[in-house]
């Protein structure tokens, strides 16, 4: 699916898929690889594809809900692990956990991001960043690159929710960004993308922002694995570059 170079055929397919993994879960309730490949589809299929708010939430409820049914099946203490203290987390993966615990842990942080970009109008969902962001930071310690650099977008956009003024830290944002594109050697176009449409914007620099938006736009999208991700946002850098002139006037 992630080789699809047409979105539309995707958003077309991916229904009767979803329906396939509810099955499959039904009858394999324990099976992890069902759990996560569930919890991936609906995560994306959220965050791209949904209709209306409302439907995105629904989604990203049973993302953040096979992920966590994935994290317990793995390991109880995992579980145990990110329902407790925040000032915990760290060190209890630090402890107790290595690179290959990665992926469950990973899905486990994408499909609570996800749930709570669906959820932004609710403070209480806002408050855990800070464990999603920890998650995130372990996992980029255990293998920097992992998933296309994604890791390090994941990163680049936690950094760059608020103004410095408010607590942000746009320029560790950057950092992030910047370390994506330079591990995928420019082939991750959502780097770019989010990098100008989080950082760029955040910080008025319209020159930055067009310049990524364009080189996006300009690039081959066909890279193993990335192609769809890519797709989506060629379409997300037209529609931000057609806003620019007025959102830097």
């Amino acid at each position: 699916m992630m080789n699809q170079d047409d979105p539309a055929i995707v958003a077309a397919g991916a229904p009767a898929y979803l329906l396939l993994l509810d099955a499959l879960i039904l009858t394999y309730p324990e099976n992890e690889d069902f759990l996560l490949a569930g919890s991936r589809l609906y995560g994306a299929y959220a965050g791209v594809f949904a209709q209306d708010p409302d439907q995105a939430k629904r989604m990203a409820d049973k993302a953040i809900g096979y992920a966590r049914r994935a994290l317990c099946e793995y390991d109880e203490d995992a579980c145990t692990l990110i329902d407790g203290p925040q000032n915990d987390l760290l060190a209890g993966l630090e402890e107790d956990y290595d690179a290959d615990d990665i992926a469950v842990f990973y899905a486990m942080a994408a499909a609570w991001a996800g749930w709570i970009q669906a959820n932004s109008d609710d403070w209480n969902a806002i408050a855990q960043l800070g464990k999603v962001k920890i998650l995130m930071q372990w996992v980029a310690t255990q293998d920097p690159a992992y998933d296309h650099a994604t890791v390090q977008v994941y990163l680049g956009v936690l950094e760059t929710q608020l103004p410095p003024s408010l607590g942000g830290k746009p320029e560790l944002g950057r950092e992030y960004f910047e370390r994506a594109i330079d591990m995928t050697r420019g082939e991750n176009l959502m780097a770019k993308v989010l990098y100008a449409k989080q950082y760029a914007r955040l910080m008025f620099e319209q020159e930055l922002h067009d310049r990524l938006l364009q080189e996006a736009l300009d690039a081959d999208p066909h890279s193993e694995g990335l192609t769809l991700i890519n797709r989506l946002a060629q379409r997300q850098a037209a529609v931000l570059l057609a806003e620019s002139s007025e959102y830097f006037e």
